[in-house]
């Protein structure tokens, strides 16, 4: 006859539980999969997946039950850190977007709005276009499989049980997110240059040809220069967007490794 003990049967639930919170809060936050048009079915079950492959590797953890108030807060604990981890990699995404958003309304085209799915709102339509870059990039360079590979190893550094400090993670995020917003403006800078040259030429123009219609002659001189100079710098883009995604997992780790008390 086999007999098993609720101790037994806590540690059973724990190991799947506690993990499985993580990973589904990272996939809930993170790019791509943090998509609302990303079913919720498919997140859940890419969860479990992940979470049957990751658990029986997972060092072995104090048995905590999991209905007691210890076993709650430690389940919002694992939620907070992979919500933490997965929005420190989409920050990157939005840095991007930021780009482009300077880069339109340079362009005089901040008007021209698409629908984005990863902020779920409208976005101009050059934010829009370096997203999908950003994204393509991201998935080439197998992006994702680095992002799963670094969330295993943050259950390694920073054990389901394990004791440490949160309010430090969310500092670090905070201030990687001022990084980004950062790297966001370099890296539209060279385009906003050209763009700034630009209009000083019409403006020189204007002046010594009061007749023409500089508003006429202007926007499509500006928008031409514009993709032109898009087309240029887009292929100087790729190395850089490399950079920001390794710092991106290098920042997601750091999250999810907690500073001993």
């Amino acid at each position: 006859m086999i007999t098993l003990t609720s101790a037994q049967l806590d540690g059973w639930i724990a190991m799947i539980v506690w993990p499985l919170s993580r990973i589904l809060a990272l996939i809930a936050s993170a790019p791509i999969t943090g998509n609302q048009q990303f079913p919720a079915s498919a997140k859940i079950g890419l969860a479990v997946l992940i979470t049957a492959l990751v658990a029986p590797t997972l060092p072995a953890s104090t048995v905590i039950d999991p209905g007691s108030g210890a076993g709650i807060l430690l389940l919002i604990r694992e939620v907070l850190i992979g919500l933490a981890m997965g929005l420190a990699m989409r920050v990157v995404f939005a840095g991007v977007s930021m780009a482009g958003d300077l880069i339109g309304l340079q362009m005089g085209i901040g008007f021209a709005q698409f629908y984005d799915p990863q902020s779920n709102s409208q976005a101009p339509v050059t934010g829009q276009f370096l997203g999908l870059i950003a994204t393509l990039t991201f998935l080439s360079l197998n992006g994702h499989l680095m992002l799963i590979a670094t969330l295993v190893e943050s259950f390694q550094n920073t054990p389901v049980d394990s004791a440490g400090a949160l309010a430090g993670n969310w500092m670090l995020l905070a201030q990687w997110g001022g990084t980004i917003m950062r790297a966001a403006l370099l890296l539209s800078l060279p385009l906003i240059a050209v763009l700034l040259i630009t209009n000083i030429a019409l403006g020189v123009l204007s002046r010594a040809a009061a007749q023409l219609n500089i508003f006429a002659i202007g926007f499509p001189i500006t928008l031409g220069v514009g993709f032109i100079a898009l087309l240029i710098f887009l292929p100087a883009m790729i190395p850089v967007l490399d950079k920001l995604f390794n710092e991106g997992l290098q920042t997601m780790l750091r999250i999810g490794t907690f500073t001993p008390r």
